[in-house]
């Protein structure tokens, strides 16, 4: 009787964890919303309280759906890092990395909602199905390659060297559209789903590395990698890609009237038919992983099977909760404010919603802790916190400003971004190369690919002079990208700052 009620204070605990993570993340959006009702784009009854509904299905869905990564997917991940390096028989668990990481990125959240969003604003050209495929295969093909670097311990800079070079090459080829959704599907891509896992399967290899230096260079940089094989992936899609009709992209900014909980009923069924698609590959994958390579004991087989019934539920939820409620919600303040055409007010608030966003980020505080860790406290988690929030506000602000500004496209932001950042690798300690790489994954948190991206595309499609697919999205490029030079700025000044001290 003590163990089983030990055992369920400790799932109490961590459920209410959980919950308060994920407070800390909506509850911003959700008051700033509530207080541009009350001021500048005030909203109808029925949407503001769809609205309300779809926040606290959000909560509820991302607070099971963690509980269920962390029961099922990182603690699989760790021990299949552990196997990979332990039984010597690289192939196999090629094999198996590979479709783990297709069928996770099938279940990214983050993903799923910015494949519909692309396929309702193309019209279905670009089928969301589709585009979860090849992004999917970009990602379990780049998964290899990144444990693969840790097994032979390659150079993570050079590495990225010659895969930005690559894809700088394959930019002008591809269509500017298919650029912008490239880069905007890397940054939805490395969610709340990937990153444990990703996190999880590199530190169990890494793990078993004698030399801690090389444990803790080698235990950064997965997300780089996979987030630059969903890049390649989509643009080499749309290079080979003949139809380009999607490019004219109709209105979507379309007010729904049909009651509170109509819309919710309505949406129920698709809800629960992605969850079904998205969850159906991780759990064969699962199973196969428990009859041929890893036979778990009962009470662990047990714990999994719990974990992926927590993550189950908690992704038709958070499905049901931002397709019935947030989206709609954000986009239509987007447009809202973009006609009424003082364009400080969406660039402002833009601001504001970035930089919310990323404060309230559970996933940036585990950042935050690992660079002062790394630093041993010479760079402080305050000093991280402001330089994101900051930066990733005005990224998203500068996202709002290429909406008003008809030349701005978003390789303006993306070529000298990256570049600075490409050749701030040969100076800051490797350690914070591949730490900051993977910030930029970690920064585009489920807010940012569902509500920010909703107000950007709502905004997009009340301007004339805008294009729906090129300046609709791109933001979360831009959001991915801020954190890999601010952190790899950090890491210059922590490395002056040790030779000051002798360190």
């Amino acid at each position: 009787m003590t163990v089983n009620r030990g055992y369920g204070d400790f799932r109490r605990s961590a459920l209410l964890e959980k919950t308060r993570e994920v407070l800390y993340s909506v509850l911003p959006v959700t008051l700033i919303v509530v207080l541009l009702h009350a001021t500048l784009t005030p909203l109808e009854t029925a949407v503001l309280v769809r609205f309300l509904v779809g926040a606290l299905l959000v909560v509820f869905g991302l607070t099971f759906f963690l509980l269920g990564v962390d029961r099922s997917i990182a603690p699989l991940g760790d021990l299949i890092g552990e196997r990979i390096v332990r039984g010597n028989r690289l192939g196999p668990f090629v094999i198996v990395v590979f479709i783990l990481g297709f069928v996770l990125t099938l279940a990214e959240p983050g993903l799923v909602i910015f494949s519909g969003q692309i396929e309702s604003s193309t019209a279905g050209r670009i089928d969301a199905f589709a585009l979860l495929m090849v992004v999917s295969i970009g990602i379990g093909a780049f998964l290899v390659l990144a444990l693969l670097r840790i097994v032979f311990k390659l150079a993570l800079y050079k590495l990225l060297v010659l895969l930005y070079t690559l894809i700088l090459i394959l930019g002008f080829f591809a269509e500017p559209e298919f650029v912008v959704i490239a880069f905007d599907a890397s940054g939805a891509t490395t969610g709340v789903l990937a990153v444990p896992f990703l996190l999880a399967i590199s530190l169990g290899i890494s793990r078993l590395d004698r030399s801690s230096l090389s444990q803790e260079q080698s235990s950064f940089g997965t997300i780089a990698l996979v987030s630059v094989g969903a890049i390649l992936a989509v643009m080499l899609y749309g290079t080979f890609r003949a139809d380009t009709a999607f490019l004219e992209a109709p209105s979507n900014h379309e007010a729904l009237n049909d009651g509170v909980f109509r819309v919710y009923l309505h949406t129920l069924s698709d809800a629960l038919f992605e969850t079904v698609l998205v969850f159906f590959p991780l759990f064969f994958v699962f199973i196969v992983v428990q009859l041929f390579f890893i036979e778990f004991d009962p009470r662990r087989f047990q714990r999994f099977m719990g974990g992926f019934a927590y993550g189950f539920s908690g992704l038709f939820l958070f499905l049901l909760g931002v397709n019935a409620g947030f989206l709609e919600v954000g986009s239509q303040i987007g447009g809202d404010l973009a006609a009424s055409g003082v364009y400080v007010y969406s660039i402002g608030v833009a601001f504001l919603l970035g930089v919310v966003a990323v404060i309230a980020e559970p996933a940036v505080y585990v950042l935050t802790h690992q660079v002062e860790d790394v630093t041993s406290g010479y760079v402080s988690r305050a000093a991280v916190l402001v330089a994101l929030s900051i930066g990733v506000g005005l990224s998203v602000a500068l996202a709002a400003l290429r909406v008003f500004i008809e030349p701005l496209e978003v390789w303006h932001y993306l070529l000298p971004g990256y570049a600075l950042a490409i050749g701030l690798g040969y100076f800051t300690p490797k350690t914070f190369v591949g730490l900051a790489f993977d910030g930029g994954g970690v920064a585009t948190g489920p807010v940012i690919a569902t509500f920010v991206l909703a107000f950007i595309h709502g905004a997009a499609d009340q301007v004339a002079s805008a294009d729906l697919i090129r300046d609709g999205f791109g933001m979360i490029a831009m959001v991915a990208m801020m954190p890999i030079v601010t952190l790899q700025l950090l890491g210059l000044i922590f490395q002056l700052k040790s030779k000051k001290k002798g360190v």
